[in-house]
């Protein structure tokens, strides 16, 4: 574990009113972002003031004012998650910023992945980069790191987790493309590099808050000021695995076609819609994601419809689990790569054995009955592929399909034990025609 000493400037966001007391300590408020790591820290105030603070990639400092005005000593000791070279681990980032030459850019990266052991998705364009892949910590850190170097990339808030048994990812997609996320209409007319038109971020811990204060109006006898919404903005699939509680199952099982508070009449508002009956100008819709980059994306649709009071989880329920742990969540959290579901402690390991997160709400997509795993799995038609959860009787039962007229399927794909995933079609062909 490092430790270091450092003088940080008194640059408060906000200025108290009123001289310190010992009676009465106004604070003054900071936001650090480091980027990449866990740190845990120790400091001493000018005055004789020592407190603890623990962070992750960002944390919001709270510090008496009764310093020397310039700055605090802080004495800071490190204890940042080390890999090995060779251990895997997934990053995921994006940055939505003018990139005026995307295919000059997306050859500089190709030259820099050259011969280092990257896979996933990482997509260029000119509102920005959109980035997830896998390798060994010493290929995939210096990638990122790289990437920091450039000016218009230096602040992205870098999450990183675990792999499970190598790579994450088949093979290594880095190109130009047209939307950084799948919308029907595409996301390049969008004004996605105005933050004005995107909804205000909130940190791990100001969500929290939020959804706290929320929940207390819900269940007190007046609920008269109980004006907002919990907005999941995934997939229905993601949301059985793993949700924070409060927020409905959206009814989408893609992206591209979701299309909350889109209705223009009455006629056409869907049950399932959390916005239909919500007040533009008072509501507060609080929206999640993975990541934050969807709903960084959809929050500049519903601005555009007039809502007014939009809130995003900063850096998505990763950045979420990491800073504040499974407080208010339920269950995994669905990930888009051979990991499929992780759960809260890949984020925050301390509270691995501390704390069981419930998932009663998971049920087998076949009998309805309570899963104990909360992992999907593809059927094993080929042709239907579809994803679902699935109790362990149904699964010997149907032999890994999603129903009865599935498991008589030309291209019928063995049941896969444990955590494995399907390779291409013709692995299983193959053998099959060997065995012949």
């Amino acid at each position: 574990m490092a430790s270091f000493h450092a003088l940080i400037p008194w640059n408060p966001l906000s200025r108290p009113n009123s001289t310190p007391s010992t009676t009465n300590r106004h604070i003054t408020f900071f936001n650090f972002n480091n980027g990449i790591g866990t740190h845990s820290f120790s400091c001493k105030i000018h005055g004789g003031c020592r407190f603890y603070w623990n962070y992750g990639k960002s944390f919001d400092l709270y510090a008496s004012p009764s310093s020397n005005g310039n700055g605090f000593e802080a004495a800071a000791a490190s204890a940042v998650k080390e890999y090995e070279d060779d251990e895997f681990i997934v990053v995921n980032f994006y940055r939505f910023v003018f990139v005026k030459e995307p295919e000059e850019e997306l050859s500089k990266h190709l030259l820099f992945m050259k011969d280092r052991n990257i896979h996933g998705r990482i997509y260029l364009n000119e509102q920005g980069i959109n980035a997830q892949y896998s390798g060994p910590s010493k290929d995939a850190l210096a990638y990122v790191e790289w990437v920091k170097e450039d000016p218009k990339f230096s602040d992205i808030l870098v999450q990183i987790s675990p792999a499970i048994n190598g790579h994450a990812f088949p093979k290594l997609k880095l190109r130009y493309k047209p939307s950084l996320v799948q919308l029907e209409e595409g996301i390049s007319h969008l004004p996605l590099l105005d933050p004005s038109m995107r909804a205000t971020p909130l940190t791990p811990f100001e969500w929290r808050s939020k959804l706290e204060d929320a929940n207390k109006i819900e269940n007190s006898l007046d609920t008269s000021n109980s004006n907002f919404v919990l907005l999941d903005v995934r997939n229905g699939y993601e949301w059985d695995v793993g949700h924070f509680k409060g927020a409905h199952r959206p009814d989408v099982d893609c992206f591209r076609s979701t299309s909350f508070g889109l209705s223009e009449s009455e006629t056409e508002v869907r049950p399932s819609d959390p916005l239909a009956d919500a007040d533009k100008e008072k509501t507060d819709v609080l929206m999640y994601c993975t990541g934050g980059i969807r709903c960084d994306v959809y929050s500049t649709i519903l601005r555009q419809q007039g809502f007014k009071r939009l809130y995003t989880l900063k850096g998505g329920v990763c950045h979420y689990l990491e800073n504040e742990g499974p407080v208010g969540w339920e269950g995994n959290l669905f990930v888009f790569d051979s990991r499929l579901s992780l759960p809260p402690s890949t984020y925050k390991p301390e509270v691995g054995s501390q704390q069981q997160v419930p998932h009663s709400f998971a049920k087998c997509y076949i009998c309805l009955s309570q899963v104990s795993e909360l992992r999907h799995r593809n059927c094993a038609n080929l042709d239907c592929n579809l994803l679902f959860l699935c109790c362990s009787e149904c699964v010997d039962g149907l032999r890994g399909c999603c129903c009865m007229k599935c498991t008589c399927a030309r291209r019928l794909r063995p049941v896969l034990p444990g955590c494995q995933r399907y390779q291409k079609w013709h692995t299983y062909r193959d053998v099959e025609l060997q065995s012949r």
